[in-house]
Formats: structure tokens, C-alpha cells, sequence
């Protein structure tokens, strides 16, 4: 059996523009193209183009399809109207985070539910297995779909030039089937950059003719190749979090102050709803930690993992850190002790090589787009 990465279908058309590829959850994708900083900047400006075919898509149907969910996922997914999408999470039975999630509803009784591409097998493993007893059936549609996204200010007018479907009326969070470059493919209006912009699910074969029409729409408005980087660097300035990072298997929605997306109200159960409780409670009465945002007072860049300290204490550890392109100064996002969450706290440090450099404690996010 072959350990070579896996290649999305616009693979050849990366290294033509020179891409620096990267081996990224099994699959072989592209870093940057050139400048990671010109690459973010566009995004924030003009517009970026990325190629996310690494993202697993499982497709969900069948009378039961939203039973299934409910009891499998944290949210109330029988709730969301056709058309529309939401955010939720995929938790084990002790409440720990299996992956962070977006569930797209495409008929009465069909889902796609879009996993991060390192816990796409996990996901679908565990849907399959919580499938017993419910009349649905859960397929495995990773390699059914290209995943294409146009994101930053101008793209909305980018995509318009190439598709019939109407995006004015297009909300986010929601999606709808229609033609891109004459080929069929679902246009979502959700993005991982904290800019306006879409997702486009079509197949493999038509994934180069869809990028190359979008390249040429947006050459009148700037829109440049975007890479995995910054990727990064635009979510972590818009509080997103990342699984692996922010997110994971020890931690349950309520820790990382997400708790918004466990919907206790919903009928039946679900899996991890008596631990998630026990956490929600733990979380309003004495949390152990909070996610802030963190902001360099100096040049030195945190990374995941090093330790926050305060009064010579160890307080908490960054989870991603990054230079903000957009802010001009380092950032991070941490773990840190309740007491010391306040936004405007001050004397917090981050320990860079045995350098506790000065931090000022500030709300997630760093960036929000003006609408």
C-alpha cells in the first residue's frame, strides 16, 4: 500500500504556476504560489482563489437522514431549512471534539456534512457507526467532489461572471445548485477567511475549466492563487478555529467557548449530551480555561504549544500564532486561566526560548470584516 500523498485534480495545473506543495492531512496541496503576505492581503482587498479538494464530503440520506444527525451531531440538524447550512460538531461520548463540522441540507432528506480533510475518515467512521437503527445511509463522497473557493471582496462580481444562479439572493451560510463556467456544481456562500465569498462543490473532471474561468474573470479585480498559508494566517485573524489547534479530542465545545453549538433543546438523544452537560455546567461555574486572542507588544512570533505565563506562572499554552499581515504585529490564539481572560490584561507573556515576551490579552477576533 502506497504512502504517497494523494493529489487534488487540479495538481499538475499547482506546480505549472509554481506552487511550493506540502503534504497536509495525507493529500499534496499547494503552500503558497509566491508571497504569503501578497496572497493574504489579496484576500482581505481584492480576492484569492484556493483549491480545498482536500476536505471530506459524506453525503447523509434517507427518511431517518435527520435523526441520524441529531443523535450523531451536537446540533439540531432537523431544523435547518433546504438550501441552508450550519456550523456544529461531531463530539465522542465523554464530550470530547471529533472534528468541527458544516452540514449543508440539499433536499427533504439529503445532507453533505463537509469534514476537516486530516478527520474525514474519523467522521465517517463514526457516522457510520452511530447509522445503526435509523432508515438512512451514509456514503462516503470524498472522491465525488472538487472543492474550489473564491473568497475576499470582489468575489461575489468574480463569481457573477461566471454562473447563472443568482447570488444576490444567495445568503451565507446557505447554498444552491447551479452552473459555474457552464458546469453544474453547489455554491455555498461560506469561507474560512473571514471575508465574503464561496465555496464551490462540483466534480473532479470539471475542476481546471471551473479554476481557469474564475482566473480569468478575476483578472480585473486582482484575484490571485491562494495557498494553504495563507489560509491560516486569515482564519486565525478571524478567531477561527483550527482542529488539532483550538480543537480536539480533550476538549469539549464548552472549553473552547463554543458551546453555542450544543443544542440541548433538541428532541432524543444525542451522543455525548449527559458529559456535555456535566461541562456546560463546569464551564458558567468555574472554568478551567478560556480561548483569548493575544497581541505581540514586540516583533518575536508565538507558535502552538509555547507557554503563556503571568507573574513568573505558567498560565495557559498558545494554541496558533502567526504575524498578523493585516494588524502589522504578532498574534496568537491561547488557552489561558480564567483570571487572567479579561480582555486588556495586561503582564501576560508568551515564553519564546526562555523569553517571556509581553502580551496584551484581547477579544477573539482580531479582524472582522466591515459588511
Amino acid at each position: 500500500m502506497s504512502n504517497a500523498p494523494r493529489l487534488t485534480a487540479l495538481d499538475a495545473l499547482h506546480r505549472s504556476l509554481g506552487a511550493t506543495m506540502t503534504d497536509f492531512a495525507g493529500w499534496d496541496m499547494p503552500l503558497r504560489y509566491g508571497s504569503e503576505r501578497d496572497e493574504h492581503n489579496a484576500v482581505r482587498t481584492k480576492a484569492g482563489l484556493f483549491d480545498l479538494s482536500h476536505m471530506g464530503e459524506i453525503t447523509v440520506t434517507g427518511p431517518e437522514a435527520a435523526k441520524l444527525l441529531d443523535y450523531a451531531l451536537v446540533g439540531n440538524m432537523g431544523t435547518i431549512g433546504v438550501g441552508r447550512a450550519r456550523y456544529t460538531m461531531i463530539c465522542q461520548a465523554d464530550g470530547g471534539i471529533l472534528d468541527d463540522l458544516i452540514v449543508y441540507r440539499l433536499g427533504d432528506t439529503e445532507y453533505m456534512v463537509v469534514a476537516n480533510a486530516s478527520n474525514a475518515q474519523v467522521v465517517l467512521d463514526a457516522l457510520t457507526e452511530r447509522q445503526a437503527g435509523f432508515d438512512a445511509a451514509v456514503r462516503d463522497d470524498r472522491d465525488a467532489y472538487a472543492l474550489l473557493a473564491v473568497q475576499g471582496p470582489h468575489s461575489p462580481a468574480i463569481l457573477k461572471a461566471v454562473t447563472d444562479a443568482d447570488l444576490d439572493g444567495l445568503k451565507y451560510y446557505a447554498g444552491l445548485p447551479g452552473t459555474v463556467a457552464g458546469v453544474p456544481a453547489l455554491i455555498a456562500r461560506t469561507g474560512y477567511t473571514g471575508e465574503d465569498g464561496f465555496e464551490l462543490f462540483l466534480k473532479p473532471e470539471h475542476a481546471e475549466t471551473v479554476w481557469q474561468a474564475l482566473t480569468e474573470a478575476g483578472q480585473e479585480y486582482g484575484l490571485v492563487p491562494c495557498g494553504l498559508s495563507c489560509r491560516d494566517t486569515l482564519r486565525l485573524e478571524a478567531g477561527m478555529p483550527l482542529y488539532g489547534h483550538e480543537l480536539s479530542t480533550s476538549l469539549t465545545p464548552f472549553d473552547a467557548g463554543l458551546g453555542r453549538v450544543v443544542k440541548f433543546e433538541k428532541e432524543g438523544d444525542f451522543v455525548g449530551r449527559e458529559a456535555l452537560r456535566a461541562a456546560a455546567e463546569r464551564a458558567e461555574q468555574n472554568p478551567p480555561r478560556k480561548l483569548v486572542g493575544l497581541i505581540a507588544e514586540g516583533r518575536r512570533v508565538p507558535r502552538a504549544e509555547m507557554q503563556v505565563v503571568a507573574d513568573g506562572e505558567v498560565i495557559g499554552s498558545v494554541t496558533s500564532g502567526a504575524p498578523s499581515p493585516t494588524l502589522g504585529k504578532p498574534i496568537a490564539m491561547a488557552y489561558v486561566d480564567a483570571a487572567h481572560a479579561e480582555p486588556g490584561t495586561k503582564g501576560v507573556g508568551v515564553d519564546i526560548r526562555g523569553t517571556h515576551e509581553p502580551y496584551e490579552v484581547v477579544a477573539l477576533p482580531f479582524y472582522k470584516r466591515q459588511k
